[in-house]
C-alpha cells in the first residue's frame, strides 16, 4: 500500500473548510470591516464559485455582506501577480451569477443593482518589499490608464490575533513542519499540535481536528495522480507502435527497441508472444 501523504492543497483545502463555516466567516468579515458592529452570520451570503470540471472557473471564497459588499477572497502561498487576472475572471463570473439569483435582467433599460466589490489576496509567504495593493493597470500595462481596473488588497502577516493573521500562521507552521518531516501526515498532525499549543485556530481544530486530517491527506497527491497516468497514457502508445511493427515484421526485436525505447526487451519478447498465440 502507497503511505498516504499530504496534499499540496492542503492549506488551501484548510482555507475552504474554514470559511464555509458562517462563524469563522462572520469573523473574516468583522476582520476587514472591524467598523461594522452589527453584521451577523444572516448577513452574509456565500457566493464562491464551485464547479466540478477543472477547466472551469472556481475560486477560493467570495460572500455578500449585507447585500451592499461583493468579497472575494483568494489565499496564495506562492506570489503571483497573474492572480489579479483570475480575480478579474472571478468577480465578473460573480455578477453573473448574481444577477441570475437577483433576477436583474442586464439587457434592459432599467439599471441593475450591484453590490460593491471588494477584492483581497491573503499571502501566505514572507511579505519581503512586496506592496500592500497590487493593481492591473501597474503590472500589466505599466502604469497606463486602462478602461478596466482590478485593485486587490494582499494581506501578510502581522502581529495580530485576528482569524486572518491566525490562517497564515497556520500555513507557516505546516511549511516549517514539512520542511522537517516532508510531505507526511507526522507534518499534518504536528501542525496541528502545535498551532493548538499556540492558540492558532485552536477552536477550529479542536472541534474539527479528525476532519482537517483527512482534507489535509490523500493516498496520491494530485500531481503525482497526473505524473501517473501521463506515464500509463505514454506506455500504451509504446506497446500500439511496438505492435505494429512486429505484426509487419520487417524488423528484429532489437531494432525495435531501439525504435521504442520506453520498452524493454524482454516486455517486447513478451508483446511477440502474445501477437503469435493470437495469429
Amino acid at each position: 500500500m502507497t503511505r498516504p501523504m499530504a496534499k499540496r492543497t492542503a492549506k488551501n483545502s484548510v482555507f475552504l473548510d474554514l470559511f464555509q463555516n458562517k462563524s469563522y466567516l462572520l469573523k473574516l468579515y468583522k476582520t476587514l470591516h472591524p467598523e461594522d458592529t452589527t453584521a451577523t452570520e444572516d448577513s452574509l451570503t456565500d457566493v464562491t464559485i464551485t464547479n466540478v470540471l477543472t477547466d472551469n472557473l472556481y475560486n477560493d471564497l467570495g460572500f455578500i455582506a449585507n447585500n451592499k459588499l461583493m468579497i472575494l477572497v483568494e489565499a496564495q502561498s506562492t506570489w503571483t501577480v497573474n492572480i489579479l487576472v483570475r480575480i478579474l475572471l472571478y468577480l465578473a463570473q460573480s455578477y453573473h451569477e448574481y444577477f441570475h439569483r437577483t433576477s436583474q435582467d442586464y439587457y434592459k433599460s432599467r439599471k441593475v443593482r450591484m453590490p460593491k466589490p471588494e477584492l483581497y489576496v491573503i499571502f501566505t509567504g514572507n511579505k519581503g518589499r512586496k506592496s500592500d495593493k497590487i493593481l492591473l493597470s501597474e503590472e500589466f500595462f505599466n502604469g497606463a490608464d486602462i478602461d478596466i481596473e482590478v485593485k486587490a488588497k494582499v494581506i501578510y502577516e502581522s502581529y495580530t490575533d485576528d482569524i486572518i493573521n491566525q490562517y497564515i500562521i497556520f500555513c507557516k507552521v505546516f511549511n516549517e513542519q514539512t520542511k522537517q518531516h516532508g510531505m507526511t501526515q507526522k507534518a499534518v498532525t504536528e501542525t496541528i499540535r502545535i498551532c493548538k499549543d499556540r492558540n492558532v485556530l485552536r477552536e477550529y481544530l479542536l472541534d474539527r481536528e479528525k476532519e482537517v486530517v483527512s482534507i489535509m491527506m490523500s493516498l496520491f497527491d494530485e500531481e503525482q495522480i497526473m505524473k501517473s497516468f501521463i506515464r500509463s497514457e505514454r506506455h500504451d502508445e509504446a506497446r500500439e507502435t511496438a505492435e505494429r511493427m512486429i505484426k509487419m515484421g520487417k524488423l528484429s526485436l532489437d531494432e525495435i527497441a531501439l525504435c521504442v525505447p520506453s520498452l524493454s526487451l524482454d516486455e517486447l519478447k513478451e508483446l511477440e508472444a502474445e501477437i503469435m498465440q493470437m495469429a
